[in-house]
């Protein structure tokens, strides 16, 4: 790289970072997430400029981009109610992410004329609930603690497992794979990454508590966060699901040996900006990388493809959620879940980065790819510019609010709001 290259990538990156402090503010006063400003003017952006000036890489998107937002948000989950959410939130992360890609390649393979094989991976790329585009647009909704955690853990835990899912679906196009193989290698990546993400959570809460050093702990953090997915990457294991797992044991392991309160007050101010602007630059990308031709020409498919991810979400939420916490409530075994969260957690069902990063991983071989990023881009673009933009509208019609504390038991005889109905 030219020396004047470098102040050309610097200039840009001083530029995109300027930009989303400016469209943060301007976001928020419009009272719109900034994800989808940033969306819209990536859009504007890869229109009105060259398309080679933004070569956007999925490498650029998983390794450099995902990690520091993935880590940050699993790192601050709430460990109390990610407890009481965690049953849920892995009901959604996996057979949820199955049935969701199934329901896209049944419906894309019926009635789109896309053959059963690239519909499924199409499903995979879309199935997952992106991490990145809920908690940039939760974060300003004032959701009950207990519903914007079971949201979150869901994003953060489902990414992995889409990506896992999308790996063995391009596998099972070329080389063949087996179900009872397929299964095996799912269940393996997930138990591999796992182990991978505990030990070196573990490994960095014991070694920042034997410092008093600001700077070497927040260094440590940053190593932890993208030094777990490169080596669960370099193993061929999920580095998504190695990273969130590093950063819930941080936060959790890490306060229960006695790492200082400052430290943690560190860690969250630092991560907060980082998240900033990592999600400003994600999202301009996900705009720059979307070609309004690819829409046209994948148009009936992408209207099949909201259709199917609609039906295969409510069936998650509404069948595979709601009945599984009614029955639990039933035999005294857990929480029930109110009518309207579910509705939220319907409609809260966006894609961003994960998707357009599949996307644009897709072979360059692979039959018909040009269409089949058209469906996923067009796709996770409904969910961005409508789902994003009604989500507090939702909320507010159903009266749920997070000024209260909703950290008690919640049952299915709840009021829309998650406060018990009054009696009589």
């Amino acid at each position: 790289m030219t020396g004047q290259a470098t102040l050309d990538l610097v200039g840009l990156f001083v530029a995109i970072v300027g930009l989303g402090a400016v469209v943060a503010l301007v976001a928020r006063r419009l009272g719109l997430p900034d994800s989808v400003v940033l969306v819209v003017l990536g859009l504007a952006i890869g229109a009105l400029a060259p398309a080679e000036q933004f070569a956007i890489t999925p490498e650029l998107v998983l390794a450099v981009l995902v990690p520091g937002l993935v880590f940050e948000a699993a790192y601050r989950l709430d460990v109390a109610e990610l407890r009481r959410t965690f049953l849920g939130a892995v009901l959604l992360a996996v057979p949820g992410v199955l049935i969701s890609a199934g329901t896209v390649a049944l419906i894309l393979s019926t009635l789109a004329g896309v053959p059963l094989g690239p519909a499924f991976v199409v499903g995979a790329i879309v199935s997952a609930t992106d991490p990145v585009a809920v908690i940039a647009t939760f974060r300003h909704l004032h959701a009950p603690r207990r519903l914007a955690t079971l949201v979150e853990a869901e994003s953060l835990f489902n990414d992995g497992t889409a990506v896992v899912a999308f790996t063995i679906a391009l596998a099972a196009i070329s080389q063949g794979v087996t179900p009872a193989a397929a299964v095996i290698t799912f269940m393996a990546t997930v138990a591999v990454s796992t182990i991978i993400g505990l030990g070196l959570g573990v490994l960095a809460a014991r070694v920042m508590s034997m410092t008093d050093e600001q700077a070497i702990e927040l260094t440590i953090s940053l190593v932890l966060a993208y030094g777990t997915y490169l080596l669960a990457d370099r193993v061929h294991a999920s580095g998504i699901i190695a990273t969130v797992t590093a950063g819930i044991v941080l936060g959790t392991y890490g306060r229960r040996i006695g790492m200082p309160l400052r430290t943690f007050d560190a860690l969250d101010a630092t991560w907060e900006f980082i998240a900033f602007l990592l999600t400003a630059l994600v999202f301009l990308l996900i705009g720059t990388a979307i070609t309004f031709g690819q829409l046209r020409d994948a148009a009936t498919a992408i209207a099949w493809g909201v259709v199917a991810i609609l039906v295969g979400r409510a069936i998650v939420v509404y069948g595979l959620l709601g009945l599984g916490a009614r029955g639990l409530h039933a035999v005294g075994r857990g929480p029930g879940l109110p009518t309207s969260w579910l509705h939220v957690l319907f409609w809260a069902g966006l894609r961003g980065a994960i998707a357009v990063a599949l996307a644009l991983s897709l072979p360059q071989d692979l039959p018909d790819r040009a269409r089949l990023q058209g469906i996923a881009f067009g796709i996770t673009l409904f969910t961005l510019l409508v789902q994003g933009t009604t989500t507090d509208l939702l909320l507010r019609r159903l009266g749920i609010s997070g000024d209260g504390d909703d950290r008690q038991p919640f049952s299915v005889d709840e009021g829309q709001d998650g406060r018990p109905a009054a009696a009589g």
